[in-house]
């Protein structure tokens, strides 16, 4: 018992024994090398004609690197994330947030006793 007759089964789109004569010659290319701080090495083609990158992610661990390899670029120094709080705290001091929530607590003790509604 024989499958399907599918006369191209296993080929696919621009598949075949020509290759480069049948999309053209490729561009003349240059081997980069970049280095990054954990000593991974990654060499990147670049054009001839491409102005090369002084820094290049490293595709290994994401950290920047550098042609460099005995000066590798350093981790970028990430800060941890702050709440709301946090930043509230760097704009006031706690004299200063004393202050309005005493002005907060008056305002809402004076439309208690007006009876207005506070939603």
């Amino acid at each position: 018992m024989a499958g399907g007759g599918n006369a191209i089964r296993g080929s696919r789109v621009g598949a075949g024994p020509m290759g480069e004569a049948e999309r053209g010659e490729a561009a003349p290319r240059q081997a980069v090398t970049y280095f990054c701080a954990h000593g991974h090495r990654s060499v990147i083609a670049f054009s001839v004609d491409a102005v090369v990158p002084d820094s290049w992610d490293c595709p290994k661990c994401g950290l920047p690197a550098g042609l460099d390899s005995e000066n590798a670029p350093p981790a970028p120094k990430i800060e941890p994330y702050k709440t709301h709080l946090a930043y509230v705290k760097e704009r006031r001091s706690d004299k200063e947030a004393e202050v309005i929530l005493d002005e907060a607590i008056q305002l809402l003790r004076s439309r208690r006793k007006s009876g207005e509604i506070i939603f």
